[in-house]
């Protein structure tokens, strides 16, 4: 058996409270839920994982439930006794077995990146190539619904300096309305900052086709999937006539997925998440073909907690361009976390830690507290 074998694999779902409902096309969040992975090696070092989800099933096909059972259950009898330093292997291991569950792989990947970085005292960024930016600028999602409180919001965070980047949800209500909603907002905040929309695939292309140009030209700087994931050509239609960029995230669920949106010209820029793909490693690949076809790139986020939103940093920090920006506000939309400490937000970037791994440490007490089988 290797030196470094993973020895046990153990998941746990976490519910943690959020400052506010959290308003998306699908489902509304009243709170989010987190998939714990600890994954332990014979040499005593233990790799810290994340699974997160937007609103469970109603998003994609990975729920918190799904995640546990099927780590539990398929994904750590075949890793368990694995060699937990050869990553590469690990990964092809489960792919060879196991279609799908982006959300899991990602988790586990996260897992093994941390105890490897811990073992070879160096940060994930290093793991992955080598950092080449520190901080990384982060949006923050409007998402109350209401044009003046949302306003009000993204004064307090252009004052505090925390973000300068505004995404909107919009696409539950009827289209005027939205449009109006983030028109008002725009004009609102001016040049002193950038406003974007998410549909979350809520339009038809004959909605789309108008909505997006009465967006661009009214300044919003960049449209999120629009319509249907599966309507890669009303993309490519769409990118071609609006004023504003398109940019694809629900389309993207595999590295493949990125290769036929650049192909086809359905995108001017990818939304990249580490969940979607299978882990940190894999995201950079749907990266370098974005880079290759001359797409600009955004970091974008699942709404996951401490651990998670630092596996996706570590990513974004190696990147060439990262042209959009990140959305990676995921722990600040939390009133609670289980971490010892909160990953910083300063003059509106992330600032990542050069710490070995992941750079952080779990508050056990917290831990078990929100655990939801602490009953």
């Amino acid at each position: 058996m290797p030196i470094c074998a993973i020895e046990s694999i153990d998941t746990v779902i976490v519910d943690l409270p959020t400052i506010r409902p959290h308003k998306l096309a699908m489902h509304t969040m009243q709170n989010q839920t987190l998939v714990i992975i600890r994954l332990r090696c014979a040499d005593g070092i233990e790799g810290v994982g994340e699974a997160t989800t937007i609103g469970g099933l109603s998003y994609g096909n990975e729920s918190p439930d799904s995640i546990k059972v099927n780590i539990d259950r398929h994904f750590a009898p075949l890793l368990i006794g694995q060699d937990a330093s050869n990553i590469n292997a690990a990964m092809l291991r489960l792919e060879r077995s196991i279609r799908g569950n982006t959300f899991a792989k990602s988790g586990i990947e996260s897992a093994l990146l941390d105890a490897l970085g811990k073992r070879l005292n160096l940060p994930v960024s290093e793991l992955l190539g080598g950092r080449v930016r520190d901080a990384l600028p982060v949006a923050w999602t409007l998402a109350s619904g209401n044009t003046e409180q949302d306003i009000s919001e993204a004064e307090k965070m252009l004052d505090l300096r925390r973000h300068r980047i505004f995404k909107l949800k919009i696409g539950a209500r009827d289209v005027s309305h939205d449009l109006a909603h983030v028109i008002a907002i725009k004009k609102a905040l001016g040049d002193r900052a950038s406003v974007r929309v998410d549909v979350n695939q809520a339009w038809d292309e004959a909605v789309a086709l108008r909505a997006c140009k009465v967006l661009g030209d009214n300044g919003i700087d960049l449209i999120e999937q629009p319509i249907s994931r599966n309507n890669r050509g009303g993309m490519a239609r769409l990118n071609l006539s609006s004023p504003a960029p398109i940019m694809a995230d629900e389309s993207i669920e595999c590295v493949e997925d990125a290769f036929n949106l650049a192909r086809e010209g359905a995108a001017s820029v990818f939304a990249l998440k580490i969940a979607k793909n299978g882990g940190p490693r894999a995201v950079l690949r749907t990266a370098a073909i974005a880079e290759a076809a001359g797409i600009g790139l955004y970091g974008g986020t699942m709404l996951e907690g401490g651990i998670g939103t630092l596996a996706s940093a570590h990513a974004f920090l190696t990147l060439n361009k990262l042209a959009w920006g990140t959305e990676l506000f995921g722990p600040l939309l939390l009133t609670e976390d289980i971490l010892t400490e909160q990953p910083l937000y300063r003059d509106f970037q992330l600032h990542v830690s050069p710490l070995p791994g992941l750079g952080l440490t779990i508050d056990e007490e917290r831990l078990a507290f929100f655990r939801r089988d602490k009953h």
